[in-house]
């Protein structure tokens, strides 16, 4: 489930998308990892120790990397996606199409594609929400004769579509804006990447000796 945001109540103020599975998933492993290590820390050997540490600068950054740090920002000129090992800004110029099958993706005109870690897709959610507006259009209406009908509610829809629905209106409406155009602009996490390969590699080195 992602959980869009809105920061301010402006026509073209950015929105944030982020899966609160995600967080909490996050911060649950982080605080195992912390315990064990620090128990680790605290009462093994020195051996033990050195290889506490390694254990924990190999997986902290990482679990942080799929879990806390999956962001996608939207805004009036572009849509930043940050994934668990780089961040990609896209000017809405550049984005081709949004799609959301088995995961949730956005393609560029130069037909590049990149994953949208922090808007998960959840199948189940899917049919359910199917299931719903199915049962909602073989439902008879009832309104009151002197009222009129009565207007008809959206379907329902999972949270990934939803998102979706929302990052292509966006797209729409500011892809011919001039402050819009440009390239895509890849930048690698390396604040992730380094040490996840220091502390797998000090961690090779230590249980082989």
């Amino acid at each position: 489930m992602t959980s869009p945001e809105q920061s301010s109540p402006q026509q073209h103020a950015d929105r944030s998308y982020r899966s609160p599975a995600g967080l909490a998933g996050g911060v649950l492993l982080l605080a195992l990892a912390a315990w064990l290590g620090g128990d680790a820390l605290v009462r093994g050997a020195a051996h033990t120790k050195l290889l506490a540490v390694a254990g924990l600068l190999f997986a902290v950054p990482l679990v942080a990397a799929f879990t806390l740090r999956p962001l996608v920002r939207a805004g009036a000129d572009r849509l930043v996606v940050r994934n668990p090992f780089r961040t990609v800004t896209l000017p809405w110029a550049a984005v081709e199409d949004l799609r959301a099958s088995f995961s949730s993706e956005v393609f560029t005109t130069d037909g590049t594609k990149y994953q949208l870690w922090s808007i998960p897709v959840s199948l189940r959610q899917r049919k359910k929400a199917n299931r719903q507006a199915a049962r909602a259009a073989g439902r008879p209406d009832h309104h009151d004769p002197h009222l009129g009908p009565a207007p008809a509610a959206p379907p329902p829809r999972a949270t990934a579509d939803r998102a979706l629905d929302e990052l292509r209106e966006l797209r729409e409406r500011g892809a011919k804006r001039e402050s819009a155009q440009g390239t895509p602009v890849v930048k690698w996490a390396y604040e992730v990447i380094v040490p996840c390969v220091v502390g797998a590699v000090a961690l090779v080195v230590l249980i082989a000796l």
